[in-house]
């Protein structure tokens, strides 16, 4: 089982030859997961040897372009190539309605001949507040992650907890760094993939480096940085974190009789900063 960074940057991520912080997990059958489906997917996918018709399911996290934008790249793709079946979509029953109606219908409604709907272009399963989706016979938990807070109300965004192998891992995707409701978290979790801005100036949406450096170094010891600005990055691994995920770093879950020795590798075999 491997977990792929096809990137690792913000939203608004150019150059650098990085991209948004979209996630592909493989499995031993080579069945694919898409963990988010941001803008510029086409390219990212094809920078990583892959393409469109690999994708048969897809986790996303929250309404964001960098998590939602290549969605009808996918969906026109898949339903007009006939080597394609639909994709299975998983994501929070809140988030169902309002994918559709606020993000995707202006473009993907209007078909020759039809009027088309989310269960068009993809096999959607509505995953119940606080509950899981099952892939790879591994347990998906949604976790509900404070990114933005308009002062009415909190957007709908979900981290993800699994376990693969005995590896605990928590996926933040984007979000603010909330010790109160995220701590459980950190402290079950063996891996933590964390979101981690590197501007100047914080934004009030989005875990800062600066912030997420104070953190005690049980927690440190185990993060991974990701979703950063480009640019120079801190020295992460001297403040204690595992290091800043790389573009195409690959993550290895070996066959159960090799736990013990599990790797974590990038492309050319070595490990990242």
């Amino acid at each position: 089982m491997k977990l792929l960074f096809l990137g690792s940057g913000s939203a608004f991520t150019v150059g650098d030859n990085n991209f948004q912080a979209n996630l592909l997990l493989i499995d031993d059958s080579n069945n694919k997961l898409l963990l988010d489906c941001g803008s510029d997917i086409r390219w990212s996918l094809h920078a990583n040897g892959y393409s469109y018709r690999e994708i048969t399911d897809i986790y996303i996290s929250h309404l964001h372009a960098d998590h939602v934008g290549g969605l009808e790249y996918i969906g026109f793709n898949t339903k007009f190539d006939s080597q394609c079946i639909r994709p299975r979509l998983y994501l929070s029953k809140d988030l169902a309605g309002q994918l559709w109606e606020n993000t995707l219908s202006g473009g993907m409604r209007a078909l020759h001949g039809n009027v088309a709907d989310l269960h068009t272009f993809f096999d959607v399963c509505e995953v119940p507040q606080q509950g899981y989706f099952t892939w790879s016979d591994i347990w998906f938990q949604l976790v509900r992650v404070i990114h933005v807070d308009t002062g009415y109300f909190i957007m709908p965004s979900y981290g993800l907890f699994f376990q693969i192998r005995g590896t605990k891992i928590f996926l933040t995707t984007d979000t603010q760094l909330h010790l109160e409701s995220l701590e459980k978290f950190y402290d079950r979790a063996d891996i933590i993939f964390h979101d981690c801005e590197t501007s100047r100036s914080p934004s009030p949406v989005h875990a800062h480096y600066r912030h997420l450096r104070k953190l005690p170094q049980k927690y440190k010891q185990k993060m991974w940085l990701y979703g950063y600005q480009p640019g120079p990055v801190p020295d992460a691994k001297a403040d204690g974190f595992l290091g800043f995920v790389k573009p195409g770093q690959i993550f290895d879950f070996p066959l159960a009789s090799r736990d013990a020795e599990r790797l974590v590798w990038e492309k050319d075999g070595e490990m990242g900063g």
